[in-house]
């Protein structure tokens, strides 16, 4: 029973802040709340600051799905990479074994002739043999009939007694001699059967050999085939991961415009577009594009806190909330900014009590102007550096003059040493001023802003190199 109320009282609190909270939304419903035509359906209907709340949200919601997908992406690129690699591994082993084949084959054929070769000189050899055997029955025929010879015959048939003898040891040795040659023949057929029979098991080897290579080959060609059917299917995957980055980036892109719109950029750039700048600025300045778009990011967190005010009075540097109408005491700094900001906002043409700068913090001023977040007084050292560059005055809520002037300031800061050392001394000295190390926020400065500030140019260098 316990249980069951506190589940009701969790559910009577979300709806409350649903209710009466507009910028609150649950962490589920932000993939339908954050769909561009809701937001312009709430924005209508909720105050500005309510509204940049809003889309701040979003905004960061489609970055963190943005970098869950890349995450993905790059898991299925290594899968791809590594299904891409076994596949060339099982060509070179297919490619491998058809050499194998090709070469044990080869061996085979030569083996049957060298064993047809061989039959022949057994055949060759059995003739001689038989051969020799004739001529033995003839040899020894004679012998014996020699020897069946009456002795009266043996004095009458020869004209000495010595001839007769003569004969038949000539037939004795021929006897010899003939068994000699026919014992030769006999151990070369029995050699020449022995190597029949050694290339014979050879010659089944290496049949048996080919027999395994064509199955390893078979087996070897349906793996592949298999590894492509996975690489497809991974390939379709990792494009389709590729469009839904796309997507997310588009969206994240249409509310970073407008973003940008609430604080007075008309054109808010894309990353892409943004490089291409800060790469054109790095030529002029030396400041890497990764470090420049890191600290603009720092700065304004593409448009958070910046523009939320108007300057009402200019001598006391008085001014309100856009949003609110809420009168607030240190808009701007009068001894210092207000006369840099008038003449600005004249030789731009803009009305200076409707041009949105910074709002104060909990200490010091505001008066901050645009993407760059330079103070008028800053900007106002820099305008005729930026005059003599393009040929036209600065306008600090342009991105190209925004970007350029911040690269000029981390360059005289040693940013175009393109040192960590160089690039941390140089962002904490653009957000709290040259002698920042001496003051007694120094460890502030340096957890809050330069290592956040860092950790993002690694971010953007990876980035970058995606794009490239």
């Amino acid at each position: 029973m316990k249980k069951n109320q506190n589940n009701k009282l969790v559910s009577l609190f979300i709806l409350f802040l649903v209710l009466f909270l507009p910028g609150f939304v649950l962490a589920e419903d932000l993939e339908q709340v954050c769909q561009i035509e809701k937001i312009e359906e709430q924005c209508d209907r909720l105050s500005q600051t309510e509204c940049r709340l809003l889309l701040e949200k979003c905004e960061r919601y489609y970055r963190e799905q943005s970098e869950e997908i890349e995450k993905d992406l790059d898991k299925t690129g290594e899968e791809k990479k590594t299904l891409e690699n076994k596949i060339y591994s099982l060509k070179r082993k297919i490619t491998n074994l058809n050499y194998q084949i090709n070469q044990s084959n080869l061996i085979v054929k030569d083996l049957g002739i060298q064993i047809g070769d061989t039959e022949l000189s057994i055949e060759k050899t059995s003739l001689r043999i038989e051969d020799s055997k004739d001529k033995l029955t003839n040899i020894l025929r004679t012998i014996y009939e020699e020897d069946q010879k009456p002795i009266i015959e043996i004095l009458f048939s020869e004209p000495e007694i010595s001839d007769f003898f003569d004969n038949l040891v000539a037939l004795e040795l021929l006897n010899s001699k003939s068994k000699e040659l026919l014992q030769d023949i006999k151990l070369l057929k029995i050699n020449l059967e022995g190597q029949k029979i050694s290339l014979d098991g050879e010659k089944g080897d290496l049949e048996h050999m080919v027999e395994i290579q064509t199955i390893q080959k078979k087996e070897n060609a349906e793996t592949k085939q298999e590894q492509e059917y996975y690489l497809k299917i991974t390939d379709a995957q990792y494009q389709k991961q590729l469009q839904e980055k796309q997507a997310i980036d588009e969206k994240a892109a249409e509310i970073r415009a407008r973003i940008f719109k609430l604080i007075g950029v008309s054109e808010a750039p894309t990353f892409g577009e943004a490089y291409e700048i800060a790469r054109h600025v790095e030529s002029i300045t030396g400041v890497r594009p990764a470090f420049l778009l890191a600290v603009l990011t720092q700065e304004s967190n593409i448009g958070k806190n910046v523009g939320q005010c108007y300057l009402k009075n200019p001598t006391t540097g008085a001014g309100e909330v856009i949003s609110t109408g809420r009168k607030l005491s240190r808009v701007m700094k009068p001894t210092r900014d207000v006369s840099p900001f008038l003449t600005i906002t004249a030789e731009l043409g803009r009305d200076p009590y409707a041009t949105p700068v910074s709002c104060p913090m909990s200490y010091g001023y505001g008066g901050a102007m645009g993407p760059a977040q330079f103070i008028p007084s800053t900007w106002i050292l820099y305008r005729d550096r930026l005059k003599t560059i393009t040929g036209e005055p600065g306008d600090p809520w342009d991105i190209r003059d925004a970007f350029l002037a911040s690269a000029l300031y981390l360059s005289d800061f040693g940013a175009a040493k393109q040192t960590y050392n160089g690039e941390f001394n140089a962002a904490l000295s653009y957000f709290a001023g040259p002698s920042w190390y001496k003051s007694r926020y120094a460890d502030v400065y340096r957890r809050d802003y330069g290592y956040p500030v860092m950790s993002i140019t690694k971010r953007y260098e990876s980035d970058i190199e995606k794009i490239k």
